[in-house]
């Protein structure tokens, strides 16, 4: 399968399953405001999908919205598999991503340096 194909559909997945959050997780404790979908990974026979997520907030709301993602995968998957033409729908796993807050440190820092050279 080309490259081009693979990037479209893990893109595809990516804005269906992120609008699905909203959707999927009103009536959940964790807010889905807090929840940002910021890739997703398919395998090359379209059958795994690896869902990469940043939550807003403390490691202890992580772990619990991460939870609440995890137990509603049967959930998303069926929304997968209604919005998106496959032959195979991929089963998906949820991961954190920390990429978000590594940026927001680096640029603190980065803030900080540039404080420090004008004082």
């Amino acid at each position: 399968m080309p490259v081009n194909r693979l990037e479209r559909v893990n893109a595809l997945l990516k804005r269906v399953i992120g609008e699905a959050v909203f959707r999927v997780m009103q009536t959940d404790d964790v807010s889905p405001g807090l929840i940002t979908v910021t890739g997703v990974t398919c395998g090359k026979d379209l059958r795994n999908a690896t869902v990469h997520v940043s939550v807003f907030g403390d490691e202890a709301l992580q772990k619990r919205a991460l939870g609440h993602l995890v137990h509603h995968e049967r959930e998303f998957q069926q929304v997968v598999n209604r919005e998106v033409r496959l032959k195979f729908t991929p089963q998906l796993r949820f991961v954190l991503d920390h990429s978000l807050e590594k940026g927001d440190e680096t640029l603190a820092i980065i803030n900080q340096l540039e404080a420090n050279g004008q004082a």
